[in-house]
C-alpha cells in the first residue's frame, strides 16, 4: 500500500509503532479511479477519507450557466474529502473527479476517526489529519488574500512544477481565479523574466 520510505516517515512522524499504524492502514482499502472517473458527486453525502498514492483529483463547482470552477486540485501524497459531508454533515457542494488514472487508499471517515478515538496513542496521527487539512484550507484562502494572480501561479508551480503538463489550463486558471487568457499573459511575463 505504502512504499517503505513513507511507513518509516509516518511511523516517526505519528509515534507509532509498525502494529499500530497498521491498524489505522486496515481501514482502508486500495480504489482505482479510471482518467475522467467521478469519485465525489455533487451533492452526494460521501464521507470518506482518501489518500492519493498516484494521480491527480479535482475538485469543481458547475455554476448554474454549465461553467466549471476548480476550487482544489490534489496529487500524490495528499489527503482530501468532501469537507462539506464530513465536517458540516451537509451534500457536498463540489464533484471530485481524477483528472488521470489514480490510485487512492480510502477508509470511512467515521471508521477512522472511531479508530482514532479509541487510544490517546493515536491522538498524533488524528492531529496531524485534521491540522493538515485545516491548513491546506487556509493556506488557499490566504493566497487569494494576500498574493496576487501571478504570486499564486508561481506558488503553484513550486509546490507541483509538473502540474502545468497534467492539467488543463482553463482548470489552472479558474483554481487561480483569473482567465485563461489571464494565466496565459502571466507565463509569458514569466518566460520573459527567465523563470517558469
Amino acid at each position: 500500500m505504502l512504499s517503505e520510505e513513507k511507513v518509516k516517515r509516518y511511523l516517526q512522524q505519528f509515534q507509532l509503532t509498525l502494529p499500530e499504524l497498521m491498524m489505522i492502514l486496515d481501514t482502508a482499502r486500495v480504489k482505482e479511479l479510471a482518467a475522467d472517473e467521478v469519485y465525489i458527486q455533487q451533492g452526494s453525502t460521501f464521507r470518506k477519507l482518501a489518500y492519493i498514492q498516484k494521480g491527480l483529483v479535482r475538485a469543481y463547482l458547475l455554476k448554474e450557466n454549465g461553467e466549471e470552477v476548480t476550487v482544489l486540485l490534489r496529487w500524490e501524497d495528499q489527503f482530501f474529502n468532501s469537507y462539506d459531508a464530513v465536517f458540516l454533515g451537509q451534500p457536498s457542494r463540489f464533484t471530485y473527479k481524477a483528472m488521470e488514472p489514480t490510485v487512492i487508499l480510502e477508509a470511512d471517515y467515521d471508521t477512522f476517526m472511531e479508530l482514532v478515538n479509541s487510544s490517546p496513542k493515536f491522538s498524533k496521527a488524528k492531529d496531524f489529519f485534521m491540522t493538515r487539512m485545516l491548513a491546506e484550507m487556509l493556506q488557499r484562502i490566504e493566497s487569494f488574500v494576500l498574493l496576487n494572480p501571478q504570486e499564486r501561479y508561481q506558488k503553484l508551480i513550486n509546490e507541483k512544477p509538473d502540474i502545468v503538463q497534467r492539467c488543463p489550463d482553463k482548470y489552472i486558471a479558474t483554481l487561480l481565479g483569473i482567465t485563461p487568457v489571464s494565466l496565459s499573459r502571466i507565463r509569458k511575463r514569466l518566460a520573459s523574466k527567465g523563470s517558469h
